[in-house]
């Protein structure tokens, strides 16, 4: 059972868009370093709607290579077509990641019954373990607890990232969830919380630039130093925040620039962080003790 943080990891990009390999290699060297448990590569952070299917390739595999089975590779495989996220998880499996995560379905907006077809379809075709990715602010389609406790019966499906942030939704799936089967916390604000009340741990924005941070407090709630968690996590409260005044990742790139870890560019049709947000972003980094 993978527990704590892993970095929901950006794919850094020069102005025009093109992706920096050398930058993506040093921030996983960098994370790495840092303590963080996984990597997970080409989700939602990483700009998985805007990369190439051959990028999307590229970039996992690259992962899975520095890496070096130092730290498990969670490869981003969802997509709105179940052939095409089969296709994409059974690239990651043939490559060597260690784990897929795979979102529900957006726009087409399936049923329950649809999306229980579909990750069954996926597990099936695909022997690797799964983990489920449920963010309907963003998919439209919701996973429900229920279906997703269905999901948990099949073998490979190992856990769920739940970026939901509802509390009382979160003590109903950890209260009737299968002993085997991981829950993350997918929201940043809330995951403290979550490790609380029973989570393994989170997939984290935040933790792209406070990995030690997101780290530390991942280790103390499961150490049950709940002290130390609250004091840590206060430290990047307003972060947790302020990385989404805008869709992510377009505030997390621009902190990582500004901390020179990456180029400024990021794809259409997100754009660069609006210039009346800066000065908070910056306040958040400052707060939290991270150079910039």
């Amino acid at each position: 059972m993978l527990k704590g943080s892993l970095v929901a990891i950006v794919t850094p990009m020069f102005e025009k868009g093109e992706i920096d390999y050398a930058s993506f290699d040093k921030l996983i060297e960098w994370h790495i370093q840092e303590g963080t448990r996984g990597i997970v590569v080409v989700g939602t952070s990483g700009e998985s709607p805007t990369v190439s299917v051959d990028e999307h390739s590229q970039l996992i595999e690259r992962a899975v290579n520095i890496v070096s089975k130092r730290i498990p590779v969670i490869a981003g495989t969802g997509a709105n077509s179940t052939a095409e996220s089969i296709e994409l998880a059974s690239f990651a499996q043939r490559v060597g990641a260690d784990y897929s995560l795979s979102v529900v379905p957006y726009y087409n907006k399936p049923s329950q019954e649809g999306l229980y077809q579909h990750f069954r379809k996926i597990a099936e075709s695909v022997s690797m373990p799964h983990i489920l990715y449920n963010v309907p602010g963003r998919t439209v389609a919701d996973l429900s607890n229920d279906t997703t406790l269905k999901l948990s019966e099949i073998d490979n499906i190992v856990g769920i990232k739940d970026a939901t942030g509802n509390i009382t939704r979160a003590v109903d799936l950890l209260r009737r969830r299968p002993d085997d089967f991981t829950i993350y916390s997918g929201d940043d604000a809330t995951f403290m919380a979550y490790m609380m009340l029973g989570a393994e741990g989170v997939i984290s924005v935040t933790a792209n630039v406070a990995p030690s941070t997101v780290q530390k407090i991942c280790e103390a709630v499961l150490s049950s130093n709940y002290a130390d968690a609250v004091r840590l996590n206060n430290s990047i409260s307003l972060l947790n925040e302020v990385l989404f005044v805008e869709a992510n990742p377009i505030p997390v790139k621009w902190a990582l620039y500004k901390m020179n870890k990456i180029h400024a560019g990021i794809r259409l049709p997100l754009s660069q962080l609006s210039a009346k947000f800066e000065s908070l972003v910056t306040e958040a980094l400052d707060l939290a003790g991270i150079n910039h």
